[in-house]
């Protein structure tokens, strides 16, 4: 006689095979192989739900929000991918809490009110539980507002200037004492670098983050600034530019040029005969997605500094790089805000499995217990800190002629984030 516990346990076995299937499809090997936090189990809607987002018993509904189109486009688009990449994943391995993610994109395509717009779009029409998105500082404080106003929660990917701490927003990129105070002191420390010629597109975070680097090499560094020139996002035209680098003749130019821009300022640096084996150069935002419009040749020699890179020998990365590559194909590029978009969707689920809810401020506040980890990170072992931002690493690596990048330098130990730092404000 055949018992009902055989019968569950027949279909048990079946299931487990067609998720151990569907994990191998999408790079996840095991829950055990890669380190993630586990499926747990399901809770009513009624209890992981008190505030009216969109949740039912079999799934959980969030945003994307990032520029498919316009300039910031070839910076963005990594992201989407990662983001997309970590949710499928997840959903392989049963979702959180017992549900599946469905995802609304929403294109702010470059233009700052129109993410003000789609956000008010994800968080008050489509009630979503948390929201992916944005890229650019001035694209992030066109939505603030908007996710403080509504208790909604952003989960942000960009390396950005700091001074800034949001109940409503998690920060998975760099702030400022760890990609720019680390860079500056590397270029002195290694370069002997005394003299700076500071460069960015014109929005919120070059100029916040050329004041931090001002003031450091001013005050801290005592050495000189030497020039100091913005360009409105898109920007092509360089020539002037370039003159004026070599009147000046700067130990180090610091650059914080951002999206499709990078393309014509690179060409120009090369064109001008300003290379990286005649020039020290450290920027803070061409990564291997910009690289892809830059081409190696024009930035070879020439240093970024970044937390993550794709050349990182780790076995976390290598299973990131390998899931990555199997979804969009065998030349896809991965660079540092495509990592830290991955990074997003798996502390959400971390923090929502150690709330035991959705709810925003229940999500909030077990993120802010400084218990929220990956050990299973691509970029190396990061925890969550109470003030939203993540311990990581810093690290430079030097451009190659193919396009990748080699890394020179990397912080001995997780460099703890500080949004305020004393002196810079």
């Amino acid at each position: 006689m055949k018992h009902h516990s055989d019968d569950k346990a027949t279909n048990l076995s079946t299931a487990d095979v067609g998720r151990r299937r569907m994990l191998q499809a999408l790079g996840v090997a095991s829950v055990a192989a890669v380190g993630l936090p586990g499926v747990a189990s399901a809770q009513t809607t009624a209890q992981v739900n008190t505030t009216n987002l969109a949740i039912t018993d079999t799934e959980v509904t969030v945003g994307q929000l990032h520029s498919a189109t316009g300039t910031m486009a070839i910076s963005e688009t990594g992201a989407i991918q990662a983001e997309q990449l970590a949710i499928d994943q997840i959903n392989a391995m049963g979702g959180i809490l017992g549900r599946k993610i469905k995802v609304i994109k929403e294109d702010g395509a470059s233009d700052w009110p129109t993410f003000a717009e789609k956000s008010k779009k994800l968080l008050i029409n489509d009630h979503c539980a948390a929201v992916f998105g944005c890229w650019t500082s001035a694209s992030r404080k066109a939505v603030l507002p908007i996710f403080e106003k509504e208790n909604g929660l952003l989960y942000y990917p960009t390396f950005y200037e700091g001074l800034e701490q949001s109940k409503n927003v998690i920060y998975t990129g760099q702030e400022a004492t760890q990609q720019i105070l680390y860079s500056l002191d590397w270029a002195q420390k290694e370069k002997k670098a005394k003299t700076f010629f500071l460069i960015g597109s014109d929005y919120i975070w070059p100029r916040t983050s050329m004041k931090i680097a001002r003031k450091h090499v001013e005050n801290f560094q005592k050495g000189k600034i030497v020039g100091e020139e913005y360009y409105p996002l898109g920007s092509t035209n360089f020539g002037s530019l370039m003159n004026k680098i070599k009147v000046q003749k700067p130990d180090c130019i610091f650059v914080a040029v951002v999206g499709g821009s990078n393309v014509a300022f690179y060409k120009a640096l090369k064109a001008a005969g300003i290379t990286g084996d005649k020039q020290l150069l450290l920027t803070l935002a061409v990564t291997e997605d910009e690289m892809t419009g830059v081409g190696g040749e024009n930035f070879q020699g020439f240093y970024s500094s970044m937390k993550y890179f794709q050349s990182l020998d780790n076995d976390n990365n290598k299973k990131f790089v390998a899931a990555f590559k199997a979804k969009y194909g065998k030349d896809a590029v991965i660079g540092d805000v495509t990592q830290a978009g991955y990074l997003g969707p798996w502390l959400w689920k971390a923090a929502v499995e150690k709330a035991k809810s959705f709810d925003v401020n229940k999500v909030v506040a077990a993120s802010e217990t400084g218990t929220i980890e990956l050990k299973t990170a691509p970029e190396g072992y990061v925890k969550l800190d109470t003030n939203h931002h993540l311990w990581s690493k810093s690290r430079i690596a030097m451009g190659m002629p193919d396009a990748t990048f080699k890394v020179v330098s990397e912080s001995p130990e997780l460099i703890k984030p500080n949004p305020f730092p004393k002196g810079y404000q």
